[in-house]
C-alpha cells in the first residue's frame, strides 16, 4: 500500500510541474503578443507588393516594436495592399512619415519599418501614410545574380568575338 501511494505522489507532483510548464507558457505567449495591452490607434498604409506580411507582423520604428498590422485587404480599384497598422497611443507619429517593408536579414521574416518625418501635425485615427516602399524580393535578386541575368550590359552580344585575354600583342615592321 506505502508503495502505490508513493507512486501516485510522484505522478501528481509530475503532473503538477506539467500544468505550470503550460501555464508559463500561456503567460508568456500573452504577453509576447501584446495581446494583453489595449490597442492603439488604426492607420492605413498602401504598398505595392506585402510579400512576407501578414496580420500580427510587427511595425517598428528605429528597429523599436511600436504596434502591429491588424488587418490586410486589396484595393480593388488600384490594385495595391492596404495594411492597417495598429500604433501605440504613446507614440505620435508626424503625418509625413514613411513606411516601408523591410527584412530582418537573408532568413528572417518581414516587418513593417516606419520612419518619422518633420511635420508638427500627428497622425490620427483613420488616417493614411502615403509614402510606401513594398517588398523587395529577395529570391528574384538572388535568382537573377545567380544566372547572370542582372548585367547584360557587361555580356558580349550573341556572334560577337571575345576580346582576347592577356596584354595586345607587340607589332613588329616589316621586313624589308
Amino acid at each position: 500500500m506505502r508503495t502505490l501511494l508513493k507512486d501516485n505522489v510522484i505522478e501528481a507532483l509530475v503532473g503538477l510541474l506539467v500544468l505550470l510548464v503550460a501555464v508559463g507558457f500561456v503567460v508568456f505567449a500573452y504577453q509576447r503578443t501584446n495581446a494583453g495591452t489595449a490597442g492603439g490607434y488604426t492607420v492605413a498604409a498602401r504598398f505595392p507588393n506585402v510579400t512576407g506580411v501578414s496580420a500580427g507582423t510587427d511595425v517598428r520604428v528605429s528597429g523599436m516594436k511600436i504596434g502591429t498590422v491588424t488587418g490586410s485587404r486589396l484595393d480593388e480599384k488600384t490594385f495595391q495592399a492596404v495594411l492597417d497598422l495598429s500604433i501605440d497611443p504613446k507614440v505620435k507619429l508626424p503625418i509625413d512619415s514613411s513606411a516601408a517593408i523591410t527584412s530582418e536579414g537573408l532568413l528572417g521574416g518581414n516587418y513593417i519599418s516606419l520612419t518619422p518625418g518633420g511635420d508638427p501635425e500627428t497622425l490620427k485615427p483613420g488616417d493614411e501614410i502615403t509614402d510606401t516602399q513594398g517588398a523587395t524580393d529577395l529570391m528574384g535578386l538572388i535568382g537573377g545574380y545567380i544566372n547572370g541575368t542582372g548585367n547584360k550590359a557587361a555580356a558580349p552580344a550573341e556572334g560577337a568575338a571575345a576580346p582576347a585575354a592577356g596584354p595586345p600583342a607587340a607589332v613588329t615592321p616589316p621586313a624589308q
